[in-house]
């Protein structure tokens, strides 16, 4: 353990370690088929504050590559959802100026906005709504990412927060939401924290079932918490998303997903099955390299994205291939690494079913959710 960690946020120097992935490869790298590796690794650790209560990345030599996926349509329902919810809580109205902090894995709500008829911001213009949508963190700097959103926001502006909520990562066991340039996982009593230091305050709050838990929070200046944020603080803290202990399940986790996916997969083999994955996403880059799963043991796994056609997932040297040629490979089992694209995933490819395959959603095939 470095002797000189302090919180991206508080600069607090007192927090505790709470889960070490190990060593792995940056989690955006995904080179072409043709170049052999070893791929560079480095330690992948979370560290959470005992100051403000922020889950954080410990330390990142990566240089980001960002290739940017397809938007799940589950991404796209909860940006309108998310958008109708502020709307009929007042917080959005015809004619406001907005401006967005999104993320850059895609997923932007701005077309959704502009159908509701707000105006974006110009360069350097204050707005009336700021939305940081999975955006902030992936600043490394997190009290001067907060700052830079609160100086554009106007005087009686209002701030959405939406977030891969901590509790949920605690209790599915979701380890491997940790990656590299991925430096914040907010729980709502820590960004409570935050935003409260430059003098915002919730107004509301609403949770919905993106990536098993994701939370939209509202702070304006002079705000006052509404039951909904009573609420969901209260069951975050009962997860235990500011106690280290409860926080340290996830090294639990870690081991044991990626040592059920292991036997799952071997025993495929073993009984003559092929077995296929889906979603070359970062979750899957870190838990196929703990498992150890390489192409002797899963030969492909098909993406939608046409940026990562010709590629091959970093550490694990997995080939990445179509959904196309995922069908024409009929697959007795193919994993799937991202369980809110199982809808989609089965509507579009029919086939894999139809051929006699299954579909196996990681999460749910080890325990870990």
């Amino acid at each position: 353990m470095p002797d000189d960690i302090s919180c991206r946020f508080c600069r607090s120097t007192g927090g505790e370690l709470v889960l070490d992935a190990g060593l792995q490869p940056a989690s955006d790298l995904f080179p072409v088929v043709t170049e052999p590796g070893p791929d560079p690794v480095h330690p992948l650790r979370m560290w959470l504050c005992g100051g403000c209560g922020l889950a954080q990345l410990i330390e990142d030599p990566t240089v980001p590559e960002e290739p940017r996926g397809k938007e799940p349509d589950a991404w796209v329902e909860q940006a309108k959802e998310a958008v109708a919810d502020m709307a009929g809580a007042g917080l959005l109205a015809p004619g406001e100026v907005v401006l967005e902090y999104g993320s850059p894995h895609g997923g932007d709500w701005m077309d959704v906005l502009l159908e509701r008829g707000l105006t974006p911001a110009a360069s350097g213009q204050q707005a009336d709504v700021i939305i940081d949508n999975i955006g902030m963190m992936h600043d490394a700097d997190q009290a001067a990412a907060l700052r830079e959103r609160v100086d554009r926001l106007a005087p009686d502006g209002v701030l959405l927060f939406q977030f891969h909520s901590f509790r949920a990562i605690i209790e599915h066991g979701q380890w491997n939401a940790l990656r590299h340039g991925h430096y914040a996982y907010y729980s709502t009593p820590a960004l409570i924290t935050m935003l409260a230091s430059v003098g915002l305050t919730p107004v509301t709050a609403f949770r919905y079932s993106l990536y098993g838990g994701t939370v939209l929070l509202a702070a304006r200046r002079g705000g006052v918490p509404d039951e909904a944020v009573a609420r969901i603080v209260e069951g975050e803290k009962a997860v235990g998303v500011l106690d280290p202990a409860a926080a340290r399940t996830l090294q639990e986790a870690c081991s044991a997903t990626a040592d059920e996916l292991h036997r799952f997969v071997a025993a495929e083999k073993a009984a003559g099955r092929t077995t296929l994955g889906y979603s070359a996403a970062s979750r899957s880059v870190a838990l196929l390299n703990r498992a150890g799963i390489g192409p002797e043991l899963m030969s492909h796994v098909a993406d939608a994205a046409e940026a990562k056609a010709g590629r091959r997932l970093p550490g694990s040297g997995i080939p990445i291939i179509s959904p196309d040629e995922l069908v024409a490979a009929k697959p007795d089992t193919v994993v799937l690494f991202v369980p809110d694209l199982l809808p989609e995933v089965r509507k579009a490819m029919p086939e894999i079913e139809a051929n006699g395959g299954r579909w196996v959603v990681a999460e749910e095939m080890t325990g870990s959710a």
